[in-house]
């Protein structure tokens, strides 16, 4: 695909129907149920989640990562940035569009080094969406440095039997199999002597000592993993890749969820800034707007240089990639890992600063040469200046002096549109009696809607 800072029509108009997609049908998801995103669904939840993947294959959009062979459409990873640049906004998206980690980097490596066999029970499940996977490679003390695993796997005749610990497991609570990094050979390097294994999830032996959570979730809502291994068998058939192979293996894995990370990055960042940007120019403090503050200014200026850098970096390391096998793939996908995390936490922290006391709340979910260069043709503060009015051109304040990310107003919205998505895709009462019952497991059951209703309406009135 050659790519001039410009996409080809036809993909262009699936771009623009995923945006709408995601906006109107899959982010009331994240808002009433973002605790079931990667967990087995019951009915009638789980039908609605089946009609959007439906809707998602026949936009041709399904399994976007992979190519032809394999249930994808072969779009290579710059349009997948693209697409990623529209997912990344939404926990529930990559499920719904079929490239959520880590079954995404699990699905590539089973292709690419399973057997026929292994696809068929282990592979062929993740590409229709039927099912969870877990990869389990760090340890509690190593980290992710492979020469400090202790995790073991000793041959026994017919089978291998794993024994040691592995931490942030994600997603173990609800994996049908697991894959499994060990220590098979402790006499080599440990770069030869590690192997993966294929662990179906009921495997006994398979003893989770916690599920951590991220952040602020609370201290039962984690997925992700402090397991023990205790002399958990698996036949040979089971060895993914060969024996000794798994640094290998593991290389192709990690280099594309990396890039895919930094591809939902470039979402997340310019989700936090159109909030700063809206709040900056919505705040009056000390005589004016935020927004007429030189310091906000120069925030909201460095901002978008830094989101406008990324995504470049990332579009052009995605080219790169499908362009090229050369060793300087390895290196721009760092560069993209690395600023991922360095942008999202620096424009978030801004982000927070700008909305003040409410940044900081459960109700937005933020969490948030070169010395001349910065003087030539005018010092970089004028420049910084002048950008953040045009960037401010396109953005508009709030009408009614709460944001538009109010996460009350968001929430009730969602259950309504949610409501309206029953009405229109269900006709039987008692499917639709069913999913009035499942939504009193949501995040918005009824009695919660009606006191979110009254504050709301006690502060915005009709503009609720």
């Amino acid at each position: 695909m050659a790519w001039d800072f410009t996409t080809e029509p036809e993909f262009q108009a699936k771009l623009d129907w995923a945006d709408q997609f995601v906006r109107e049908n899959v982010e009331p998801l994240d808002l009433l149920y973002p605790k079931l995103a990667f967990h087995p669904l019951e009915e009638p939840l789980r039908s609605l989640v089946l009609q959007l993947k439906d809707e998602v294959r026949a936009n041709d959009l399904w399994a976007a990562h992979l190519d032809p062979e394999l249930g994808g459409k072969g779009y290579g990873q710059l349009k997948l940035a693209l697409l990623n640049k529209i997912l990344g906004r939404s926990g529930w998206a990559p499920i719904v569009f079929g490239c959520a980690a880590p079954d995404t980097g699990n699905a590539e490596i089973i292709a690419a080094y399973g057997t026929p066999d292994q696809k068929e029970k282990y592979l062929q499940p993740l590409l229709e969406g039927e099912a969870f996977s877990c990869y389990s490679m760090t340890e509690p003390q190593g980290g992710s440095d492979p020469t400090q695993f202790k995790c073991r796997a000793v041959r026994d005749g017919d089978e291998w039997v794993i024994s040691g610990e592995k931490f942030f497991s994600s997603n173990l609570r609800t994996a049908q199999f697991l894959i499994v990094m060990a220590v098979t050979n402790p006499d080599v390097s440990p770069y030869k002597g590690m192997s993966m294994f294929l662990v179906p999830g009921d495997t006994p032996g398979i003893n989770v000592l916690h599920h951590y959570g991220l952040g602020n979730e609370s201290w039962h809502d984690g997925h992700h993993a402090h397991v023990r291994y205790e002399d958990v068998r698996v036949p040979n058939d089971n060895l993914l890749g060969g024996e000794g192979k798994a640094f290998e293996v593991a290389q192709r894995r990690l280099g594309g969820g990396r890039i895919h990370h930094a591809m939902r990055a470039v979402a997340g960042a310019e989700r936090m800034f159109a909030m700063m940007c809206e709040r900056a120019l919505s705040r009056y403090t000390q005589g004016s707007l935020l927004a007429e503050k030189q310091a906000i200014q120069t925030w909201i200026a460095d901002s978008w240089i830094q989101i406008e850098q990324f995504r470049l970096l990332v579009m052009y390391t995605a080219w790169l990639i499908d362009s090229s096998s050369t060793a300087a793939v390895r290196q721009y996908v760092g560069a993209c890992k690395v600023l991922a995390a360095d942008i999202l936490q620096d424009i978030g922290v801004k982000a927070v600063h700008v909305h003040g006391a409410l940044g900081v709340s459960n109700a937005m979910g933020l969490g948030g040469g070169g010395a001349v260069m910065g003087l030539v043709d005018g010092p970089s503060e004028v420049h910084k200046f002048s950008i953040a009015r045009q960037v401010l051109k396109n953005y508009k304040a709030h009408e009614d002096g709460w944001p538009t990310q109010f996460k009350p107003r968001r929430l009730v919205n969602a259950r309504h549109r949610f409501e309206e998505m029953v009405q229109e895709r269900f006709d039987d009462a008692d499917t639709r009696a069913a999913f009035a019952t499942t939504l009193q497991q949501s995040e918005v059951p009824d009695d919660l809607l009606k006191e979110m209703e009254t504050y709301l309406d006690s502060i915005l009135g009709a503009n609720l």
